[in-house]
């Protein structure tokens, strides 16, 4: 079902008519969908008078700290005391751009244990019925234009301005490939041109996430595609691994291989794209894919992960070597299949 609402507006409207201590939560390695449609909500929900509070599982790339409100955002694996804190005094906790709460890490088991009204706002594939309000739509372009659609129903259009406009469009043009993918739509035009009437100003959110590359990041990116790259074109899969020390070696920052694997798609004949980044304790896996060839039940089966039909995530608890030794198997053995 690519639909999914279990959400009341005028019993959400009554609760939010008095001051709530409200939590806003997203999924661990938060990109600008997660952070833009977290910040664009602790906007509206401020101008309402409610105590807001946003958390992260870990910390967000510093690409996305140009919007309003990112100085206040509570990096849980900093100061896990204030982060439990905040998650036991609230009286609503949103879910935002995930659908388990195993997608939040450590941040998951208290959200979980809270006796507050739990609210998930999101766009992947099977979203959990662990939460009281459900706003889930797959064919939606990202989170942020949930929020959007979310403050309609709650009649807070009105509460939005430049600043929140900014983060809903950093959210809906990350997530769109700056409006390339399939899942942008008429609407989402509709909605970045109200934003665009609000004030925001669409080169500049543009530039300040797309045009604060490092010397050191351009390095990596060198390295990754004249050393790393593999392409198969025969089963049309690309690879780029890139080792700890790799990334080490170009003095890596968080955020540095943002949107390196679609650089495997890009090749002529590939259908899907895959990036493995070693970690201290483990490897992290991005998909991307053409057509339907669908990544989320590849990640979801054989990579503990998910996501979307042609993007996806997932994460092997082993080094780099036995990670890609594993990824070649499942395409030669059981991607056909």
């Amino acid at each position: 079902m690519d639909k999914i609402q279990v959400l009341d507006p005028k019993a959400l409207q009554e609760l939010f008519r008095t001051p709530q201590k409200v939590v806003i939560t997203t999924h661990r390695s938060p990109d600008g969908d997660a952070v833009g449609s977290s910040l664009a909500l602790n906007g509206i929900l401020e101008k309402q008078g409610h105590d807001v509070q946003v958390i992260i599982p870990d910390a967000a790339p510093a690409f996305l700290s140009w919007m309003k409100g990112s100085e206040d955002i509570l990096d849980f694996e900093q100061t896990p005391e204030d982060g439990k804190r905040a998650i036991e005094e609230a009286s609503v906790i949103f879910s935002l751009d995930y659908n388990r709460l195993d997608r939040i890490a450590a941040v998951g088991e208290h959200v979980k244990s809270s006796k507050a009204t739990k609210i998930m706002i999101d766009h992947h594939i099977d979203p959990s019925p662990d939460f009281d309000h459900i706003l889930s739509d797959t064919s939606a372009s990202s989170t942020c234009e949930l929020i959007y659609r979310f403050a309609d129903q709650m009649g807070w259009l009105e509460l939005l301005d430049k600043d929140i406009a900014e983060a809903l469009y950093a959210g809906i043009m990350t997530d769109t490939g700056s409006f390339k993918f399939s899942s942008t739509s008429a609407t989402t035009h509709r909605i970045a041109a109200h934003l665009m009437e609000l004030g925001l100003v669409p080169d500049r959110a543009h530039s300040a996430i797309f045009d604060t590359s490092s010397f050191d990041r351009l390095q990596l990116l060198g390295y990754a595609l004249s050393r790393k790259l593999e392409f198969d074109p025969a089963k049309g899969v690309s690879i780029i691994a890139l080792s700890l020390s790799e990334k080490n070696r170009f003095h890596y920052q968080k955020g540095d291989t943002e949107g390196l694997v679609n650089y495997g798609l890009s090749i002529q004949g590939a259908r899907m794209a895959v990036f493995l980044s070693e970690e201290l304790n483990m490897t992290k896996c991005s998909f991307r894919s053409k057509g339907d060839l669908d990544v989320n039940v590849i990640a979801r089966t054989w990579f503990n992960g998910g996501g979307h039909k042609n993007a996806a995530g997932g994460r092997l608890d082993m080094k780099l070597k036995p990670a890609i030794n594993y990824l070649k198997d499942v395409i030669e053995n059981k991607l056909d299949a």
